[in-house]
C-alpha cells in the first residue's frame, strides 16, 4: 500500500499572506531555529517588499505580536481560526 503526498513546490503546506497560523516547528525550525518563537505561538504571514513572497522555496516571513519574528518553513505552520 502506498500513500501519495502532494507537494506544492517542495513543501506540503501552502500559506497565504496576512493569514494567521499556529507555529509548530518541524525540520530545520526544530533543529536550528533562527527565531525566538515557541511552539503554539500564533503568527501572521507577511509578504515583505523587496523579499521573496511566501511559499518561495518552502519558506515565509512571519510576524509575532506585530513585530517581525523571522523566516520559517511553511511546513512549520498549522492553520488556525484565531486572530
Amino acid at each position: 500500500m502506498s500513500v501519495e503526498i502532494k507537494y506544492y513546490r517542495g513543501c506540503k503546506m501552502k500559506v497565504k499572506a496576512n493569514s494567521y497560523y499556529k507555529y509548530s516547528p518541524v525540520g530545520l525550525d526544530r533543529w536550528d531555529a533562527r527565531t525566538n518563537l515557541m511552539p503554539g505561538d500564533i503568527v501572521q504571514v507577511k509578504n515583505i517588499p523587496g523579499c521573496p513572497p511566501a511559499n518561495t522555496m518552502g519558506h515565509c516571513h512571519v510576524y509575532y505580536n506585530g513585530k517581525f519574528a523571522g523566516l520559517v518553513l511553511c511546513n512549520s505552520l498549522v492553520k488556525t481560526n484565531e486572530a
